[in-house]
Formats: C-alpha cells, sequence, structure tokens
C-alpha cells in the first residue's frame, strides 16, 4: 500500500522509500536532526563528567573503557545496521536502535559500579550504531541531492552543537544536579524522535523472498570489533597479542569476503566495492578520521604539553574547526546546485591544505591563535569535502543499497580515527622512549600544571622538545593523508552533478 501523498522508490523485491514532497518530511528531518544531537552529545557529555562518576562508583583503573565500550560497540554496528535498513526499511531498524540506546542510557544512570556502568554502555552503543547512520540515510531518501546539498550545513550544525555542547552540560549536570542525568538527559530528546519518527516516516513494504544474513552480520562485526579493539587498545598490548589479534581480524575478514561473494543475500554487497564512488568514500573517510584525531586530540597535547597553555585554550582551539565545519558545509552545499562535485571538493582541498600546513609549521612561539586558527581553516576545508562526497555515496546507489552504502562510509571515518590515535600515539611515544623510561607518566607530568611545575627545568626542555618532535612527525602524517584525501576527490567523475 502506497502512502497518497508519498513520491516511492521502488523495484521488484525490494523496499520502497517515502519520499514525499509534504509538510511530513519536515518532521522527519527535525526528528533526525534529534537523533544526530543526542549522539553527538552522547560522544562527549561523559569526558567532563568522568571524575564525578569515579568518585561515586570507584573503579579508576577502568575509566578508559567507560569510552572504549561505547565507542567500540557503536563502530562495530554501524555497518549491520546499514544493512538491516535496505533489507527491512528504515523506520523500524531506527526505533530498534533508539529504544536500545534509552534502555542502554536509563540503565547506566542506574549503574551502581564501575564494571556495571561499562556493561550498560556496550548496550547503549549497540543502541548508536543506528542513529546517525539511519538518520542521514532517511534524510538521503526524503530529500533529493540538491536539497540534500543544501540540508548539510544544518546536519553539521546539528553535530557540532552536540560535541560542543556536551561537556559543558556534563559539567552544569554533575555539578548542580546528579551525575546520572548525564545519561537520563538523552530519554525526552530520544523519545520525541520516535514519535516523530513514527508519525511521520512512511514506508511502504513489498513482498520479497530475502533473508537476513546472520553469518555475514556475525563475521562482519567479529572482525571489525577485533580490528577495533586493537586500534583502540594498541599502547596497552603487547606486540605478540596486537599481532595475533590483528591476523585474527584478517582471518575474520577474509572469511567474511568470502561468505558474501556465495551468498544470494549479502548484508554487504560485494558489488558496491566496484563503485567507485563508494570506494573513493571509503578512503577519503580514513583519512578523514586521521586527520580529525591529529588535528583535535594531538593538537590539545600539543597546546598544554609544547606550549604550557591552559586546558581551556586548547579546548578553545579544538573545538573550532566544529564550529567552522558546518561553515564550509552549508557554503558548499549551496555550490552544489551550481557546480560538480568534484569542483565543489576542490574548494574545500586547498583550505586543507593550508590548515595542515599551519600545523606542520607549528612551534611553541607561534601563540595561541596559530592553533586556533588551523583546525579553524581544516573544519571549513572538510565542510566542503565530507559532506559532498556524502552526498555522492547516497547517490550513486538506489534506495535498496543506501542504508550500507551510508553506514560504510561512516563506518570507514570511525577507523580513521582508531587508526590515527594507534600511529599518532606511537610516534610520540617513539620520540619521548629515548629518555623516559615510562612515556605515558613522562607526558603525564608534563600535562599537569602542578606536576609540571616542579620539574627540573633541564628535563622539562628536553620532554617538551621531544613532545614536540613527535607531534611534528604527526603533522607531516596528515599532510600525506591531505594528498589521499585528494586522489580520493578523484573518484568523482568530473562532470557529475546533482
Amino acid at each position: 500500500m502506497t502512502d497518497s501523498n508519498s513520491e516511492t522508490i521502488a523495484r521488484p523485491g525490494a523496499r520502497r522509500g517515502g519520499a514525499g514532497r509534504h509538510a511530513g518530511r519536515i518532521w522527519v528531518f527535525i526528528a533526525a536532526i534529534a537523533v544526530i544531537v543526542i549522539s553527538a552529545i552522547e560522544g562527549t557529555i561523559v569526558s567532563t563528567s568522568m571524575p564525578t562518576i569515579v568518585g561515586a562508583l570507584g573503579g579508576f583503573e577502568s575509566l578508559t573503557w567507560v569510552f572504549s565500550a561505547y565507542f567500540l560497540t557503536q563502530a562495530v554496528t554501524i555497518p549491520v545496521y546499514g544493512g538491516l535498513a535496505d533489507l527491512y526499511g528504515r523506520k523500524p531498524v531506527l526505533l530498534f536502535g533508539i529504544a536500545l540506546f534509552l534502555v542502554g542510557s536509563v540503565l547506566c544512570g542506574m549503574a551502581w559500579r564501575m564494571d556495571m556502568l561499562i556493561a550498560f554502555r556496550v548496550v547503549q552503543g549497540i543502541g548508536a550504531g543506528a542513529l546517525v547512520t539511519l538518520a542521514q540515510t532517511i534524510i538521503g531518501d526524503h530529500y533529493e541531492p540538491v536539497e540534500r546539498a543544501r540540508l548539510q550545513g544544518y546536519i553539521s550544525g546539528a553535530w557540532a552543537i552536540g560535541a560542543i555542547l556536551g561537556p559543558l552540560l556534563g559539567s552544569i549536570i554533575v555539578t548542580h544536579v546528579s551525575w546520572a542525568w548525564v545519561f537520563w538527559v538523552n530519554v525526552p530528546v530520544g523519545c520525541a524522535a520516535a514519535v516523530m519518527i513514527i508519525a511521520a516516516l512512511h514506508e511502504t513494504v513489498e513482498p520479497h523472498q530475502r533473508r537476513i544474513d546472520y553469518a555475514g552480520s556475525a563475521l562482519m562485526a567479529a572482525g571489525t570489533g577485533v580490528l577495533m579493539f586493537v586500534l583502540i587498545q594498541a599502547s596497552a598490548l603487547g606486540m605478540l597479542t596486537i599481532l595475533v589479534l590483528t591476523a585474527t581480524s584478517v582471518a575474520l575478514l577474509t572469511c567474511f569476503a568470502m561468505h558474501e561473494a556465495r551468498t544470494p543475500d549479502p548484508i554487504l554487497p560485494i558489488g558496491l566495492l566496484t563503485n567507485r564512488i563508494i570506494v573513493g568514500g571509503i578512503v577519503l573517510g580514513v583519512a578523514v578520521g586521521s586527520v580529525l584525531m591529529g588535528s583535535t586530540v594531538f593538537l590539545s597535547l600539543y597546546i598544554q604539553g609544547v606550549m604550557g597553555l591552559s586546558a581551556m585554550i586548547a579546548g578553545i582551539a579544538v573545538g573550532a574547526s566544529s564550529v567552522s565545519w558546518p561553515l564550509g558545509s552549508f557554503i558548499g552545499g549551496r555550490l552544489l546546485g551550481r557546480i560538480s562535485y568534484r569542483a565543489t571538493t576542490f574548494v574545500g582541498l586547498p583550505l586543507l591544505a593550508i590548515g595542515v600546513l599551519m600545523l606542520i609549521a607549528l612551534t611553541p612561539t607561534r601563540g595561541a591563535l596559530w592553533t586556533g586558527v588551523a583546525p579553524m581553516i581544516i573544519g571549513i576545508g572538510l565542510g566542503f569535502i565530507v559532506p559532498t562526497f556524502l552526498v555522492a555515496v547516497q547517490a550513486s546507489v538506489g534506495w535498496e543499497n543506501r542504508g550500507i552504502a551510508t553506514s560504510t562510509t561512516v563506518f570507514s571515518r570511525i577507523v580513521g580515527q582508531a587508526i590515527g590515535a594507534a600511529v599518532f600515539g606511537g610516534l610520540l611515544n617513539a620520540a619521548v622512549s629515548s629518555h623516559a623510561i615510562d612515556n605515558g607518566e613522562a607526558i603525564n607530568r608534563v600535562l599537569s600544571p602542578t606536576l609540571r611545575a616542579t620539574m627540573p627545568p633541564a628535563e622539562l626542555n628536553l620532554l617538551v622538545q621531544e613532545i614536540a618532535t613527535g607531534l611534528h612527525h604527526v603533522y607531516l602524517i596528515l599532510g600525506v593523508l591531505v594528498l589521499v584525501v585528494f586522489c580520493a576527490t578523484l573518484a568523482l567523475p568530473a562532470r557529475l552533478r546533482v
């Protein structure tokens, strides 16, 4: 049965997605934005709340797993949700993800021990895997590419608001209310989004014979899960453990590829990997994820560890890219209506290159303004590039593959961030290891204003110089990644337009 107010995309044996030109899609868009905001907030709100949570629950030694458990489970479920949404429709899969996310949020606020909080973060993370990916997929279903391009500024703005608001909101909550509300604040927004989706999102199902690919889903989740675990925990694992787990991941993903090539209803159609735009989007996502890690987290280390400036200044500088990204996305969306996909990305590439070159040229004497301008320019450049590529990826496939195409692109960026954290952390440790027995402890002393003040000047200067050298190597790699981004944009046909 077809919604009379909807324009549907259908093919035999597939799902049909409503792309109705009516007021209902405005509510769908608002719901999608709300879902993106709560996902972005949840990724950052816990950061400023953890000292209070540790004080209440104990378990400081497991602190990092509060973050890792959430991001790891979120990452590995993203491609699975994308495939399920193509098979069963966006609406039921997204509602399931929202429900699981909210149940996990409620349970996190009720945790009585740190190990229980980590377990509940796993539940929350599994649900979170559906949020951003399917929200963006639904927007792709309901708006034509030219409209989608214009909306990217709002989407990026929603993500930036969530990322920036999270730490501030977290600090206010733990100061004036209870730390449990750090998690419970998601519930009313998530419920409102679910109600709007139930009321306004209409999908029509055609009879089909496809079956869910349980084996493929399990192999993909296991293979990517092991890989993400190695990347996230690389600094805490021995070399033998890293090699064994990496080999295990490769074996699982190889089995997954072989299975997908044989099964009649694959969760990830191998044919998608022959689509040059999708492959380019995956390469771009990995490169951009690493660039973001180098220009935010590791820039913060430079500002505090090398320049000796405050955490507040570091926060302002790092947040500059989150503020400027929506600006680039907004302007880029307008350009997409007039020029090609590739030409729009070429507007952002010089800006990305300039920002990275500023990081390569960074020295302790450059000052706080330099460290703020560089990520701001990088953010504007990526605002032109990343949303443009997402619109191109969504436009390059039909409704029945749009979910997995979108989720794969989003997932590749998370993998890039994990790779960047592992590689850049290794470079920094290598730079400090020649004079410090415990690299982590040495860096901690430099980053702590109290401990830094007690260090002998000669030792402090030596460590600062070594940290600066290690981070300079990180920024040189960012320069190489700019070239990778350039090569990825060449996957976009020169004259392809919305």
